[in-house]
C-alpha cells in the first residue's frame, strides 16, 4: 500500500495574516473559514467588532459557522444555543439552570486575537498560542481619497510561504522564467520582522494602451522597485517609473502544505489616462508573472541544501531570516507535568 508523504515538513510559521475584507463582513454576518489548518468562524458583532474562534462548539461540537448567529457581542450555537464573546468564554446558557464549572468564567473556545488594517481582517497565529510580538503594518496608500479602490486578485496555491517568499530572493528567475532582460539590482535589509528590498532594473516596455509585447526583448524600460515584508503574511511593493502602483501582499496559510495569495493593487487617482494605462499594464504583467510561479510552486520540493551558484540571489540570507517565524516547542517543565497529571 501506498503511504502518502508530506511535501513540506516545515511547520506553520507564526505572525499576522490576512482572513478576510473588512466590507465583506458586516455586523451579524458570520463565515465559515479554513486557515492554520483548523475549522475557524469568523463573526462580527452588533458593535462592529469582528472575532475569530475556532469553529467547533465545546457543548456537542457543532460548527458556530454553520447557522451560528451573532447576538449582541457573541455568537449563538446553531445546535442548543450556547453563546460565546470573542474571548471564547461562555456567555450564556439559555436552557442551564447553573453554568457547569468548567466553563463558568474560563476560556474554553480557542481565541485568535485580530485587528483591522488595510480594509483587511488579520487574525495572529501561534502554534503555541503566544500573544503578538509584532504589528500589522498600515500602507498609507490604501483606502487614501487619493488613491483608486483596490483591485483585488487571488490564488490557491499547493505551495508553503517560505517557497513564494523566496521568489523575491531568487534573482536568476526573473530572466528564466519572466523573460526580463535582465537580473534587478538592489540592497536587501533585514531588520527584526521586517526584510526591505530596493531594486533597480529593467523590465519590458508597456504601450500608452497598457499592453506589452513579451516577444519583445529590445524595448525595454527602467523600473524601480521598493519591497518590504513584515513578517511571513503582508508584502508591500511600490512600483514605480513614468507611473506609480502600490501592491499589497497577503500570504495565509490554509494548512502546512497549502496557501492562499492575494494581490491587492492602487494607483493614484489624479494619474493622467496614459499612466493610468501604463500602470494597469505593470499590474498585469504581475499578476501574468505569479501565474508563470504557480506551476512551478505546485510540483517542485523544497530543498533543505540546495546546490547554489554565484547569481542566484541572497536565497540563504532570506532563508536564515524566516526561520525566525518557526517556533520552537516550549520546554515542559515539572510543574507542568504536575499540573496534567492532577486533571486526568
Amino acid at each position: 500500500m501506498n503511504v502518502m508523504t508530506k511535501r513540506y515538513e516545515q511547520p506553520i510559521p507564526f505572525g499576522w495574516y490576512a482572513i478576510e475584507y473588512s466590507d465583506k463582513l458586516k455586523a451579524g454576518d458570520v463565515k465559515p473559514l479554513q486557515y492554520f489548518g483548523e475549522e475557524l468562524v469568523l463573526f462580527r458583532t452588533e458593535s462592529g467588532e469582528a472575532q475569530v474562534l475556532d469553529a467547533y462548539c465545546p457543548h456537542l461540537g457543532a460548527h458556530l459557522g454553520h447557522g451560528g448567529l451573532v447576538k449582541g457581542e457573541s455568537i449563538s450555537c446553531p445546535f442548543h444555543a450556547w453563546e460565546f464573546n470573542g474571548e471564547g468564554m461562555a456567555t450564556n446558557i439559555p436552557y442551564a439552570k447553573r453554568t457547569p464549572p468548567k466553563v463558568k468564567n474560563k476560556q474554553c473556545i480557542k481565541s485568535y486575537p485580530v485587528v483591522e488594517k488595510n480594509q483587511m481582517i488579520w487574525a495572529w497565529y501561534h502554534p503555541y498560542d503566544e500573544a503578538p510580538t509584532f504589528e500589522v503594518e498600515e500602507i498609507a496608500e490604501i483606502g487614501h481619497e487619493d488613491w483608486s479602490e483596490v483591485s483585488t486578485y487571488e490564488w490557491t496555491i499547493p505551495t508553503i510561504i517560505q517557497e513564494t517568499g523566496e521568489n523575491a530572493a531568487d534573482l536568476a528567475h526573473f530572466i528564466t522564467v519572466h523573460g526580463m532582460p535582465n537580473m534587478p539590482e538592489g540592497d536587501v535589509i533585514y531588520d527584526g520582522v521586517r526584510r526591505i528590498t530596493e531594486f533597480d532594473g529593467n523590465a519590458k516596455a508597456v504601450k500608452e494602451d497598457g499592453t506589452i509585447d513579451r516577444d519583445d526583448t529590445s524595448n525595454n524600460e527602467a523600473i524601480h522597485l521598493y519591497s518590504a515584508n513584515t513578517g511571513p503574511g503582508l508584502s508591500l511593493q511600490r512600483f514605480s517609473r513614468m507611473f506609480d502602483i502600490v501592491m499589497m501582499g497577503t500570504m495565509t496559510p490554509i494548512d502546512d502544505q497549502s496557501m492562499q495569495l492575494r494581490f491587492n493593487f492602487t494607483l493614484p487617482n489624479a494619474a493622467t489616462d496614459i499612466k493610468k494605462a501604463i500602470a494597469e499594464g505593470i499590474r498585469n504583467e504581475i499578476v501574468h508573472q505569479v501565474e508563470q510561479d504557480i506551476p512551478i510552486w505546485e510540483h517542485k520540493k523544497y530543498l533543505p541544501k540546495p546546490i547554489l551558484c554565484d547569481g542566484d540571489g541572497p536565497i540563504g540570507q532570506y532563508r536564515r531570516w524566516f526561520k525566525q517565524f518557526y517556533a520552537e516547542k516550549p520546554v515542559e517543565t515539572t510543574e507542568s507535568k504536575e499540573e496534567l497529571i492532577a486533571t486526568v
